[in-house]
């Protein structure tokens, strides 16, 4: 096993693609001899060349559109979306054509291609490059979605993605760029659909994705202090959810938080719960909860972003407000 960082991982696992496959190529804004804004395409455009590596200029709807062209004609592209708040510019091609391509031909054209950005709060970008939008693409069949919360699973879940035969948006916190964790070597694909329990607990189950599950953990250990077990669960992808491994928790822990960075209103986590309700309710001895941040525009300043962003204090208030209600008398 080797300790790398978040990012390492990110380049690594772009890397390989480019060396195990022809078709696959990236596109991106400053990410050839730049390396990216955040390097995590370092050195691949020497390595590959230009013509694998392609800067693209600040038009995020026609680099989209140029990736479903490539990827519809038997090309594997990888589009950097820069930040995550500017794939708005470019929904169309993700909503109508990459996602629907396969269902609108009979399957005679596909679109298999990763779509790669960051976003996420903590670094103080402001309203306009701190969003957490990956809740928006729940709602587009056809269009798996993966959220990484470590090295190992960054370089697993990429190479599943840019292996499958369908669009794949690849969802990076930012945040985590510089931490480091350990990764095999190879790493195995790992199957999308497929959470894993993150830390073992007897009294409420936290579900989470990226930065959320190491706040989820924080909050964990908060909480071991109160005497309270919490189980955590990294879902790992959100298209598809592994719904079952929450149940699973659930059987003996009967109490549920979902934790995310995005806004609580209409955030996946309301998903989850009514997925939960709706299959598990016999098991369930206090409402699910959600900790999600304030439904208002992220602010520049460091305080006002940390009085709205959901965070570890907010899910082990939450997991104190199901423990009460689950105590209350009828």
């Amino acid at each position: 096993m080797r300790e790398i960082t978040f990012l390492e991982a990110v380049r690594e696992a772009q890397a390989e693609a480019l060396a195990s496959d022809d078709r696959v190529f990236i596109m991106g804004q400053e990410i050839g001899s730049y390396g990216g804004v955040f390097r995590a395409t370092q050195d691949l455009e020497r390595r590959f060349g230009d013509h694998r590596v392609r800067d693209m200029p600040i038009a995020e709807q026609s680099m989209l559109g140029a990736g479903v062209g490539a990827a519809v004609m038997g090309m594997r592209p990888i589009v950097e979306v820069m930040f995550m708040d500017f794939v708005a510019c470019g929904m169309d091609a993700i909503v109508n054509h990459a996602a629907k391509m396969r269902y609108m031909s009979g399957d005679q054209l596909r679109a298999p291609m990763v779509i790669r950005t960051q976003g996420g709060s903590g670094t103080h970008h402001g309203s306009q490059h701190s969003q957490t939008l990956e809740s928006w693409f729940l709602h587009v069949p056809g269009l798996a979605l993966v959220v990484p919360s470590t090295p190992q699973d960054v370089k697993g879940l990429f190479k599943t993605s840019v292996a499958l035969e369908h669009p794949v948006l690849f969802v990076e916190h930012r945040a985590l760029y510089r931490t480091t964790g350990p990764v095999a070597d190879p790493v195995a694909p790992i199957p999308l659909g497929q959470g894993v329990i993150r830390r073992r607990g007897d009294d409420v189950t936290v579900a989470a994705v990226g930065k959320s599950v190491h706040q989820a953990l924080a909050a964990a250990l908060e909480m071991e202090q109160e005497g309270v077990s919490v189980e955590v669960i990294d879902l790992r992808t959100l298209v598809p959810m592994d719904v079952d491994i929450v149940l699973e928790s659930l059987s003996h822990t009967h109490r549920l938080v979902v934790a995310h960075e995005a806004v609580e209103r209409g955030g996946w986590a309301g998903e989850l719960v009514s997925r939960v309700v709706a299959e598990g309710f016999d098991e369930l001895d206090a409402p699910p909860l959600r900790a999600g941040s304030k439904a208002t525009p992220i602010p520049f300043a460091r305080e006002l972003e940390e009085a709205m962003i959901s965070d570890e204090r907010l899910i082990a208030r939450r997991i104190r407000e199901s423990l009460d209600l689950a105590e209350r008398p009828a």
